[in-house]
């Protein structure tokens, strides 16, 4: 007959139920993973998608582009917060809005589209957040991110980036007085630049060659830069700002040449405007209608023109007038004579009429 010995169990045949809190927590995620997968009610699955770099000039509108899908987004009838973020992610959003995904819901309350610097460009409701921005400068240049939160529990963010390149510009080139205790010379040319990248500042002499003092610049803003060099009275120094994009420069003291360039023009322009006037004037008095007046003539029955002959060929004042029918009967008072026409009289040609009165 067989025996079996019981050998006893041994601390390390158990070891696999001590499990360290970090494998503890794998697993739990690992549970959650096939759970969801088994039920089949997963609320992930939203993806977003972003333009990783947009460009746009200044002064032109923007598009930032952000998108949300899943195949599964009709059968969610939660909310939908939209948020878009300048910069940093933990910063404060500056702009803001929600709608509750259903579509028995009417409009998009301060989601829908308006005329303000931001507004969303579509409907969150479709997975359309991307973000319109009117007529952008430089400072909106940089970083943006786009994010959406579901029901407050689950949170989706992406970053893209909006650059706004733009040519060098001079925003001022000014004579300065320097502190009598900074020691440097009494006066100073200062020139202020403005562009994207942010342009070198370089100064050249009357003859536009680079002055071996540059003087000093510093930065006044992500996008601007000051420069200064000693100045002497009478003495012409141009400041020029160059980028990638471009240069720009301008001369101190302004040239005698443009200023004249200016106000040659500006006579021009007032006399063009006169003479448009002029001729406006010329053209309405031509356009006037002429008049046509027929005249009446009673010495003989018949109607006279100004083109008629005077007449029996006499050269003398011949009275051509017209003829306004007489009151009605009843309006006349009685009187010796009958009622004489009304006789409207002009100087055309020379001739007399008598007129009788028969009693």
């Amino acid at each position: 007959m067989t025996h079996f010995t019981e050998l006893p169990l041994l601390p390390e045949d158990f070891s696999w139920f001590a499990m360290s809190p970090r494998m503890w927590r794998q697993n739990q995620r690992i549970f959650l993973i096939l759970s969801v997968i088994f039920t089949g009610s997963c609320s992930d699955g939203w993806k977003m998608a972003v333009s990783p770099v947009v460009t746009a000039s200044r002064g032109e509108d923007a598009v930032l582009s952000c998108s949300l899908t899943n195949s599964k987004q009709q059968q969610y009838s939660g909310k939908i917060h939209v948020k878009w973020f300048a910069r940093e992610s933990d910063s404060s959003p500056f702009f803001s809005c929600s709608v509750q995904n259903d579509s028995a819901t009417q409009g998009l309350g301060d989601c829908s589209f308006s005329e303000l610097k931001h507004s969303l460009t579509g409907d969150p409701r479709r997975g359309e957040l991307s973000l319109l921005i009117r007529k952008v400068q430089l400072t909106d240049d940089g970083q943006y991110f786009c994010q959406v939160e579901l029901d407050g529990k689950q949170r989706l963010t992406q970053k893209t980036q909006l650059l706004v390149p733009a040519e060098p510009q001079i925003l001022s080139l000014v004579v300065v007085e320097t502190p009598p205790a900074s020691g440097s010379a009494p006066w100073r040319l200062q020139c202020e630049v403005e562009g994207n990248p942010l342009p070198k500042l370089v100064w050249l002499s009357a003859s536009k060659l680079k002055l071996d003092d540059q003087g000093k610049t510093t930065e006044s803003g992500r996008f601007r830069r000051i420069g200064e060099v000693p100045y002497l009275e009478g003495e012409e120094l141009t400041c020029r700002a160059e980028n990638s994009l471009g240069g720009a420069q301008r001369s101190y003291p302004p040239s005698q040449t443009l200023m004249i360039t200016a106000v040659v023009c500006g006579l021009m322009g007032a006399l063009l405007l006169l003479l448009l006037f002029i001729a406006g004037l010329v053209h309405c008095r031509r356009n006037r209608a002429p008049v046509d007046t027929v005249y009446e003539n009673v010495v003989k029955g018949h109607r006279v023109r100004a083109s008629d002959p005077p007449a029996d060929g006499h050269s003398e004042i011949q009275l051509v007038y017209s003829v306004v029918d007489s009151p009605p009967a009843h309006q006349l008072v009685s009187s010796s004579c009958p009622p004489e026409p009304v006789v409207l009289y002009s100087p055309v040609n020379v001739q007399q009429i008598n007129r009788e009165c028969h009693v």
